[in-house]
């Protein structure tokens, strides 16, 4: 009888935590698709961790850097960390400290594009180069189809709108 006894024990105690995994996820899925308070937000420091979930226990999934844009679409329940998502539509966790809503942003959603001078393909290319793919801004100013952005450096320049995700 132990052996019947310590199976049945094993089975009731891994349905157990799959309940409570699955309520958890359940209840993670409610708070993001329910959270009516969607706002851009922007990174306001050099370097960030984005988590799998809204603590320092959870898993670090990417690193950004300053002027990274996402879109907030959720929080957690202490109301200190954002569930936000990226130019590639992924949904991850913030620190709210981290961000602001004070200023847009854009990042870079091609391989590469070019930088220019001015608003249009008649000014010089920056001599800083093409930016890469996830490389962010500060958006300064608009004017027609371009941006004129800042790095965190303090770099400035104008691409195209068609280039970037801007928030």
């Amino acid at each position: 009888m132990p052996g019947v006894v310590d199976r049945r024990w094993e089975e009731s105690l891994k349905g157990l935590i799959m309940k409570k995994f699955l309520a958890a996820f359940i209840f993670f899925l409610f708070i993001v698709s329910n959270y009516d308070d969607v706002e851009a937000l922007c990174v306001n420091v050099s370097k960030a961790n984005l988590r799998s979930g809204p603590s320092t226990k959870y898993e670090k999934v990417w690193e950004v850097y300053k002027y990274m844009p996402f879109v907030k679409v959720g929080a957690s329940l202490s109301g200190d960390w954002y569930a936000v998502q990226d130019v590639d539509g992924d949904v991850s966790w913030i620190y709210k400290k981290l961000v602001t809503d004070t200023y847009q942003c854009a990042v870079v959603k091609s391989q590469e594009v070019n930088i220019r001078k001015g608003p249009g393909t008649n000014y010089e290319k920056c001599s800083s180069g093409p930016a890469k793919q996830y490389y962010s801004f500060r958006v300064m100013k608009k004017q027609g189809t371009w941006v004129q952005v800042k790095d965190e450096w303090g770099a400035t320049g104008w691409v195209h709108t068609d280039f970037l995700w801007i928030q």
